[in-house]
């Protein structure tokens, strides 16, 4: 035979990382473990977003709804992480605070199947502050709702960030001021009125 081949292996020995075959085979149980964590990653997203209270699941998607109507807005966006969350009980109903920081996909808003968008990096990554007031009924309904979306950076700005809070305590408080004003005999007059 003649010298072996640069690199000290000569043909048919293994290398360093064997031979060929076993080459190929660690390169399919590496994909396949990829794809298996990828898979558990997913998983673990969807246990998350399935560990939200209703409430929560229901302002995160109206959050959505009001980021898509806005015309500014051309591709499809979807929810990246939360934080801040509160929800607090009252006896005039619950209310809900929320911050959704949202990632841009690569589906166009207008697009007919959105179940295969993927999150395009380095492009937009607005935040939502949500504020939003449910009455105590079975289905709750919303008695009042706040929301600013805007790159997280100015959401971050004291003069919008006071605004902020002072909106969403006006969202908390919808609810009370009707128990509070409320004086014998005004529900029977002011049906009398009416009729």
């Amino acid at each position: 035979m003649g010298a072996p081949p640069p690199g000290g292996a000569e043909r048919g020995r293994s290398g360093p990382f064997g031979t060929g075959e076993e080459a190929a085979a660690a390169v399919v149980a590496v994909a396949a473990m990829g794809r298996l964590l990828l898979a558990l990653a997913v998983g673990l997203v969807a246990v998350v977003a399935g560990s939200q209270p209703p409430l929560q699941r229901r302002v995160v998607r109206e959050v959505l709804e009001y980021f898509h109507g806005r015309g500014s807005v051309h591709f499809l966006f979807r929810e990246q992480s939360l934080e801040g969350v509160q929800e607090r009980q009252d006896p005039s109903g619950t209310f809900v605070q929320l911050r959704v920081n949202l990632v841009q996909t690569n589906c166009r808003k207008r697009a007919q199947r959105t179940h295969n968008c993927k999150a395009v990096e380095n492009r937009r990554r607005p935040a939502c502050l949500a504020c939003y007031k449910f009455d105590t009924s079975d289905v709750p309904k919303v008695l009042d709702k706040y929301h600013n979306c805007a790159p997280s950076h100015h959401l971050a700005v004291k003069e919008i960030k006071q605004r902020d809070e002072a909106e969403c305590r006006a969202v908390e408080d919808a609810g009370k001021a009707l128990d509070a004003l409320y004086l014998p005999g005004m529900f029977a007059f002011s049906r009398a009125y009416q009729a």
